[in-house]
């Protein structure tokens, strides 16, 4: 089923962040592996996903941070690419994909033309953990497996001391959107990102291990 969210599956999910909200742990850890909504639930469908972002919210409201990691097969895509970002942070490993919609819901419902969905490389380089990271869309980027995402985890779990946004940082986030979209508009696929943030040999990011991606990115911001 590709990780799909239905009624009985996001009320598990809502459940286990309310009672988060009773038992006040340090975090939540949140793994997401799924392609968004089981769709022949339609509606039912959509409500459980709202019914998890309107969760996430409050156990965050309430102080305890959510963090996502996202290193499966499926990715996180449709509405459980939108929880992934409402959570405090999102760690992802370059095997991860983060998007809205899923490389082959672009292909069904724009054309192949638009998005190839079996161009595994050009997948990658538009939704996987590489660009992600290098957009500021994730917190850090990890080696995919699993104590590196605990350590990880951990670590962010420590660095995160204020997660409730203010009307302010929700404008300011929202500003930086507008400007990225005004930035990118007309590209479709990572290199020409790659190339548009400074980076003089775009092709050569595939290549780049964990390590090196990170120090591109500290050059980038410095």
């Amino acid at each position: 089923m590709g990780g799909a969210v239905g009624e009985i599956h996001g009320a598990k999910i809502v459940g286990l962040l309310r009672r988060a909200l009773l038992e006040e742990p340090r975090a939540v850890l949140f793994l997401i592996d799924s392609g968004g909504v089981r769709l022949h639930e339609a509606n039912a469908g959509l409500i459980a996903i709202s019914e998890i972002m309107r969760a996430v919210l409050e156990v965050r409201a309430g102080g305890i941070p959510v963090l996502a990691l996202v290193g499966g097969s499926c990715g996180a895509f449709g509405g459980m690419g939108i929880v992934a970002k409402l959570c405090s942070a999102v760690l992802i490993s370059e095997e991860g994909r983060l998007a809205l919609s899923g490389p082959e819901v672009i292909e069904t419902v724009a054309g192949v033309e638009e998005f190839d969905s079996k161009d595994r490389a050009l997948v990658w380089r538009v939704t996987g953990g590489k660009h992600r990271y290098l957009m500021g869309d994730c917190a850090e980027l990890v080696e995919d497996d699993v104590a590196s995402f605990r350590e990880a985890a951990v670590a962010c779990v420590t660095a995160v001391t204020h997660d409730v946004s203010t009307l302010e940082s929700l404008q300011a986030r929202q500003h930086r959107l507008e400007q990225r979209i005004e930035r990118f508009a007309g590209f479709n696929d990572g290199l020409d990102v790659w190339r548009s943030l400074g980076i003089e040999q775009p092709e050569s990011v595939p290549m780049l291990d964990r390590g090196a991606t990170v120090a591109l990115k500290g050059r980038m911001e410095a």
